[in-house]
C-alpha cells in the first residue's frame, strides 16, 4: 500500500471522485477537516457512505478520545462491518482498547502526534492484533516537540519506522505533506522518508499521488540487484546460512535476503495496481 487519500467527510459530493482517484486507501476525515457545527452530519454521511458504497479499502478517521464526538463515532461506525479506524492522538495501549471495546469488529490505525505517544509507539502498536498500521501526526507532534521543519521530525520518523517492524506492522506510510502545489517538495520529502524506512504517503489532495507512487517506486536498477541477489542465493543454496560473492563483488548472504524481497514484492504490487 503506497498512498491513502484525504477526503473532508462533510464534502459528500467528493466521496466518489476520492475513490476514483485511485488511491490505495481513501480516509474518510471527521476530525481535523470538518468544522464544529458540521460534525454530525459529516458523521452520518461518511457511515453511510462507507456501508452502502465501499469496494475497496476505507478508513474512517474519528475524533480524538477526550472529544465531545468520539461516543457518538463509534455508535455510528460500530454498524459497518469490519470497518478500518484511524484514530488520533493515541498515547497509549489503553486508548485501542477503548475504541476496540465499542467498536470489536474494527481494524486500527494509531496515529501518534505527542511525545508521550511516541515514546510508547512500540506499546501501541502490538497493544492488539487489530492494530494494523502506526503513523505519525506531525503538525501536532512538531507543536509539541517544538521544532520547525522535517529535520526535526527525522528522529521521530526513525523511532516510528522501527517500532512498526518491531511490532511486525512492516514499513508504515509518511505523514501528509501540506503544500498541494509543491510537487518537488512533496518528491524530496518522499525520498527522506523512504531512506529512513517509510513506504508510501498520506495525501490531502488527488494530484499528489502520482508524485508519491513515483517516489517510493523502486528503481529499475534496484530490482534488477534485488533478483540477481535472490537468484544467485537459490542456485547456491544459502537461504538457511552461508556466504556467496556476486559477479558484480557483492556479498550476499541470507540476512539480505529479506530486503531483496521486498523490493521485489513492493513491485509486483506497483505493477498490479497500474494494470
Amino acid at each position: 500500500m503506497l498512498t491513502a487519500l484525504y477526503v473532508p467527510a462533510n464534502r459528500p459530493d467528493r466521496f466518489a471522485k476520492a475513490v476514483a482517484a485511485g488511491p490505495d486507501l481513501v480516509v474518510f476525515d471527521l476530525e481535523d477537516a470538518v468544522p464544529v457545527a458540521d460534525k454530525a452530519d459529516a458523521r452520518g454521511w461518511a457511515v453511510a457512505w462507507v456501508a452502502a458504497n465501499a469496494r475497496g479499502p476505507v478508513e474512517i478517521r474519528v475524533n480524538a478520545l477526550d472529544s465531545p464526538w468520539i461516543e457518538d463515532d463509534l455508535a455510528a461506525i460500530r454498524a459497518v462491518p469490519q470497518v478500518r479506524l484511524r484514530v488520533p492522538k493515541v498515547e497509549r495501549a489503553a486508548d485501542v482498547h477503548a475504541v476496540l471495546d465499542k467498536v470489536p469488529s474494527a481494524r486500527i490505525t494509531a496515529l501518534i502526534e505527542s511525545p508521550l505517544g511516541l515514546e510508547r509507539a512500540f506499546e501501541i502498536a502490538t497493544a492488539d492484533s487489530r492494530v494494523v498500521a502506526v503513523a505519525l501526526g506531525e503538525a501536532d507532534l512538531s507543536s509539541a516537540l517544538g521544532v520547525d521543519g522535517p529535520e526535526g521530525l527525522t528522529w521521530a520518523r526513525g523511532r516510528l519506522v522501527s517500532a512498526s517492524r518491531a511490532a511486525g506492522l512492516g514499513a508504515p506510510m509518511m505523514s501528509v505533506y501540506a503544500n498541494v502545489h509543491d510537487l518537488d517538495g512533496l518528491r524530496r520529502t518522499c525520498e527522506e522518508g523512504r531512506t529512513l524506512g517509510f513506504v508510501g504517503r498520506t495525501a490531502i489532495h488527488p494530484r499528489q499521488l502520482p508524485t508519491i507512487v513515483e517516489a517510493f517506486t523502486p528503481t529499475p536498477a534496484q530490482i534488477t540487484a534485488a533478483q540477481e541477489l535472490l537468484a544467485a542465493v537459490e542456485k547456491a543454496d544459502i537461504a538457511n546460512g552461508g556466504v556467496i560473492v556476486l559477479p558484480d563483488g557483492r556479498m550476499a548472504d541470507p540476512a539480505m535476503i529479506g530486503r531483496a524481497r521486498e523490493l521485489t514484492t513492493l513491485m509486483r504490487e506497483i505493477e498490479s495496481h497500474r494494470g
